[in-house]
């Protein structure tokens, strides 16, 4: 299966979201600065999540033969 989900691209496009926001009197500074601390958050638990192989979870149960 090919994944072809950029990263940086979604980033780049949520910040213009924020800025836009904030130019539009919908955020003040601080709730800019907090949603973007937020946005970065976010942006590195997803290639954190990225980084890594998929895995099936885990069972306690044996494979029923």
């Amino acid at each position: 299966m090919t994944y072809n989900f950029d990263p940086d691209l979604w980033y780049e496009n949520q910040l213009a979201l924020l800025e836009r926001r904030r130019d539009r009197g919908e955020l003040d500074q601080a709730g800019f600065d907090e949603a973007w601390e937020r946005l970065d958050e976010e942006l590195q638990r997803m290639l954190d999540r990225l980084d890594n192989t998929y895995q099936l979870p885990r069972t306690d149960e044996e494979p029923k033969r």
